[in-house]
C-alpha cells in the first residue's frame, strides 16, 4: 500500500481547549490508516496559506486545520482547486464550518471522520476577490467580531460578552444591495452572506443555507427595536431565524453591497477593512473536505439543543482527560 502524506497545521492560540497530545494522537491514528503526518505551528496571519500551499504543491493528499474558521479560511483558500483534501480538527471558538458539515466538536472524534476517509465537495464565497467558505458579514457581527478579535481571552464566554457590549451602543448602517435588476436600499442591522447555514457556537444566521448547491444565501436584519432585535438574537439560537418578521433572506450566485456608512467586515468571524462597494460571487464545487458520510437533517430546536448537549459533554469529556 502506497504511504500517504498529510500535513497538519496547529494554530497554537485558537479556542480555549489544550492541544496537549494531539500530534501523537494524530500521527499514531492515521498511521494506522497508512498516511504520514508532518506537524507544523503557525505562528502569525498567513502561515497556515503558505503551509497549505507548499503541501498541495508537494502534492500531499491532505492538510489537516487544527485551530478555528480563521485557520480554515486559510488553508482551504490555498487548497481550493486542487487535489488535496482538507480535513478538519475544530480547536476554535466558534467552528462554523467544521458544524455546518456536521464534523464533531472534540478532536478525537472528528480524527475519525478523516480516518474514515468520506469527503463532500463545497462551494466558497468570493468577495472582491478574497474567499470565505462559512460567512461573510457587513454591521453588526462585524463589529462584534472586531471586539472579539482585541480581547485576550477566547471562548464563547469572552463572545457573547463582546455581543452585548456592543448591542447596547449599536447602531443600524444604511446599504444598498444588488441582486440581478433590483436594488434594495435599506437601513439594516447587519447583513450576511452565507455558505454554510451559521456563523459557530450553533448560531444558525442563515438556516436553510447548503453548502453545495452553488448559491449564497443572503440575511439582511432590518432595524428594528432594541426589543425586536433581541429576539431575532433568540431565533438565531434555536433555528427560526428565517421566519422572523424582522428578517429578509435572498438565495443568490452573484451580489453586490454598497456601504453608504464606515466600519469594519467580516470573514469567517475575522475582521478587516473593505472599500464601500463589495462584489460578491459563489465559487462553486471548489474545495474538497472529509466530512460525515450521512448528513443529518437540520430541525429548528432540536438541532440546536442536540448540538448544546453535545457541546456540554465534549467540555466534560475534556476536563477529566
Amino acid at each position: 500500500m502506497e504511504r500517504r502524506q498529510a500535513l497538519m497545521v496547529i494554530n497554537p492560540v485558537s479556542g480555549t481547549r489544550s492541544k496537549r497530545g494531539l500530534e501523537e494522537m494524530v500521527c499514531s491514528r492515521l498511521g494506522k490508516e497508512g498516511i504520514a503526518v508532518e506537524t507544523v505551528y503557525t505562528r502569525g496571519s498567513g502561515d497556515a496559506a503558505a503551509f497549505a500551499s507548499d503541501a498541495a504543491g508537494k502534492g500531499y493528499s491532505m492538510v489537516i486545520s487544527a485551530g478555528g474558521d480563521g485557520t480554515v479560511n486559510e488553508i482551504a483558500g490555498a487548497l481550493s482547486h486542487t487535489n488535496t483534501v482538507l480535513g478538519i480538527l475544530p480547536l476554535g471558538s466558534g467552528n462554523g464550518f467544521a458544524r455546518s458539515l456536521g464534523i464533531p466538536q472534540d478532536a478525537e472524534d472528528a480524527l475519525k471522520v478523516i480516518a474514515e476517509g468520506h469527503s463532500q465537495i463545497c462551494d466558497r464565497g468570493i468577495v472582491n476577490g478574497m474567499p470565505f467558505y462559512c460567512t461573510f458579514g457587513v454591521g453588526f457581527d462585524a463589529v462584534v467580531s472586531e471586539k472579539f478579535a482585541s480581547m485576550k481571552r477566547r471562548g464563547r464566554i469572552t463572545y457573547i460578552r463582546s455581543v452585548f457590549q456592543e448591542f447596547l451602543n449599536y447602531s443600524s448602517q444604511p446599504y444598498a444591495l444588488a441582486i440581478g435588476g433590483s436594488v434594495l436600499t435599506e437601513k439594516a442591522f447587519l447583513i450576511a452572506v452565507c455558505n454554510a447555514p451559521q456563523y459557530g457556537n450553533n448560531a444558525y444566521i442563515a438556516p436553510q443555507a447548503k453548502l453545495s448547491d452553488g448559491l449564497l444565501d443572503i440575511t439582511v436584519v432590518h432595524s428594528g427595536s432594541p426589543i425586536s432585535t433581541m429576539m431575532v438574537g433568540v431565533d438565531l439560537l434555536t433555528g427560526y431565524l428565517d421566519r422572523n418578521t424582522q428578517i429578509e433572506t435572498f438565495r443568490v450566485s452573484a451580489a453586490t453591497i454598497t456601504r453608504l456608512g464606515s466600519g469594519p467586515v467580516h470573514i469567517d468571524g475575522d475582521p478587516l477593512t473593505l472599500g464601500t462597494n463589495l462584489e460578491i460571487t459563489c465559487d462553486p464545487a471548489s474545495l474538497t473536505v472529509f466530512a460525515p458520510e450521512k448528513e443529518a437533517e437540520f430541525k429548528p430546536i432540536v438541532s440546536p439543543l442536540r448540538a448544546m448537549l453535545e457541546d456540554i459533554r465534549y467540555d466534560v469529556k475534556a476536563k477529566f482527560r
